[in-house]
């Protein structure tokens, strides 16, 4: 395999690791980031679309090994749980924190217009995800929309680490608003099923905060 091939593969091996996208997606993310690299020459589309059959078959046949519950359901459960006490908190939200926040914001936005205010947030985006999949560390990012206090964001941090706890998750952090919090020894088990909740509707985030 040569270098360009194996940033190709590794980016294919990440999204079916992930979980969030289905096949048609991935091939078109893949067949788009072949271009965009211009691999074009080097790299044939079916070349492509058979390592991302491949690795799928792979993923699927790994997933009925893993946990009941495993680390990711432990964690959607914790993150509905920071909901329903008044923490947006959204999976895979963008690849960047600045995504992230972005996405905080809309959510905020359209929970005021239903004149709910939320006590705080928290995310994790995709290069977290990335991260976690090499380092089993999960980070989560936390504050409070339109705030600038720093005793407020870390009593936003203090509930997260509550929840997280309650799901028995390993949480490292130092309780200042410069750290992240951390979910060490995180395994990042999940497949891509066209019926399992689409963890990237944030209007189920909504729904849930407005009950």
């Amino acid at each position: 395999m040569t270098e360009n091939e194996e940033f190709i593969y590794d980016s294919i091996v990440s999204q079916i690791k992930m979980g969030f996208f289905s096949i048609e997606e991935i091939e078109e993310n893949i067949l788009e980031e072949i271009e965009d690299n211009e691999f074009e020459e080097e790299i044939s589309e079916e070349w492509a679309l058979k390592n991302i059959s491949e690795e799928f078959k792979k993923h699927k046949e790994k997933s009925k090994n893993f946990k009941k519950p495993s680390d990711t359901e432990k964690l959607i459960e914790a993150f509905d749980t920071l909901c329903k006490n008044n923490i947006i908190a959204l999976h895979n939200a963008g690849y960047t924190s600045s995504d992230g926040d972005y996405e905080v914001v809309e959510v905020e936005r359209e929970l005021r217009e239903k004149n709910v205010v939320s006590d705080g947030y928290c995310f994790y985006h995709q290069q977290d995800l990335e991260g976690v999949l090499e380092t089993n560390k999960l980070y989560i990012r936390f504050n409070k929309v339109d705030n600038n206090d720093d005793e407020v964001t870390v009593n936003v941090g203090k509930k997260v680490v509550e929840i997280l706890k309650e799901f028995n998750f390993n949480v490292e952090w130092n309780e200042t608003v410069n750290q992240r919090i951390s979910i060490n020894d995180f395994e990042w088990e999940w497949i891509y099923d066209e019926n399992n909740r689409d963890l990237l509707d944030y209007d189920d985030v909504i729904e849930m905060m407005i009950k």
